[in-house]
């Protein structure tokens, strides 16, 4: 049986970075032969500029995943499998809130040490992919003070250790063909920050269920029944379910638009769609003063079948 191997997956692991871009592009179809080269040549030519600027910029610590929608896949690769759990993700209501989806074909995510190096990357990037894409949506992050989110409080607790992460976010002997991808969950949010900051700490906490300055997770009658890290749990048979999950704080002060775009990496993606159900269902404290502006699914290949994607063994 063949076993994960993570040296062979592009970066799905808990690494927020000092500065972060998320980019997602539509393809324009308007030439799908044109769109196949352009891709396998992007799939190429992507590596190689990773592999220079990690020589170019040494201590930057760059990390990349790269990705596609079920769209995207049956446009690019229609005679090629495709990952068992890969489809378009259509969006999930609850009672009182709901998750919209977004149009997205390509996804990319950008992290370094500083921006400098995140703005050559998706510079040289944007020269292979702006025949055949139009940009849907740049979200310039960044790491908040002590890693918090923008709310104030620790992120990824409850992620688990680089070391440990590889069972949860890498796909296994389950799919083969695909194995060392992952599932990239990609979900902008909108805070409206003086509701937020508004609020006593004991009411914060109870919301996200932890307290704000130690990180120590309240006992459960101390939570609020629609607390953050009770309605996000998904539990089959009582049994914990994780994925990589990383928020990363965005915001333009001047225009008073502030939030987190969350991704989420995970070897199943029906482990993460049913902690969104789950959020929506039970009313997730966090959508009570959040917009949600996107949301799509998106298949990270492993660095070989970014090769096979490159030789054209996909397209052919």
């Amino acid at each position: 049986m063949v076993s994960i191997n993570p040296a062979k997956a592009q970066d799905v692991w808990k690494d927020v970075g000092e500065h972060v871009d998320f980019v997602v592009l539509s393809l324009t179809r308007a030439d799908q032969a044109a769109a196949q080269a352009g891709i396998e040549e992007f799939a190429d030519r992507s590596q190689a500029i990773i592999r220079s600027l990690r020589i170019r910029a040494a201590e930057d610590n760059l990390k990349v995943a790269i990705g596609f929608s079920n769209a995207a896949w049956d446009y690019l690769f229609p005679n090629a499998a495709k990952p068992k759990e890969l489809e378009t993700f259509t969006g999930v209501s609850g009672p009182e809130y709901s998750m919209p989806a977004s149009a997205g074909d390509i996804f990319l995510h950008v992290r370094a040490k500083t921006e400098a190096t995140v703005y050559e990357v998706v510079s040289q990037y944007r020269r292979f992919l702006k025949d055949f894409t139009t940009v849907v949506d740049e979200t310039k992050g960044f790491r908040y003070f002590e890693g918090r989110a923008i709310i104030g409080f620790i992120d990824g607790t409850e992620a688990p250790e680089v070391q440990d992460a590889a069972e949860y976010a890498i796909i296994g002997h389950e799919d083969p063909e695909f194995i060392n991808g992952s599932y990239a969950f990609a979900q902008k949010w909108l805070h409206d920050m003086s509701f937020w900051e508004n609020q006593s700490t004991e009411t914060q906490e109870k919301a996200v269920g932890r307290e704000k300055f130690n990180d120590l997770e309240l006992e459960d009658e101390e939570k609020f029944k629609n607390a953050h890290n009770v309605a996000s749990k998904y539990e089959p048979n009582g049994e914990e379910q994780k994925i990589v999950r990383m928020n990363v704080p965005f915001s333009d002060p001047a225009n008073d638009a502030t939030g987190t775009y969350f991704i989420g990496y995970s070897r199943y993606w029906h482990v993460t769609k049913n902690m969104l159900i789950n959020m929506v269902d039970q009313s997730d404290f966090l959508l009570t003063f959040s917009t949600l502006l996107s949301g799509q699914l998106y298949f990270i290949p492993s660095r070989d079948l970014l090769a096979d994607i490159a030789d054209g063994k996909l397209t052919n």
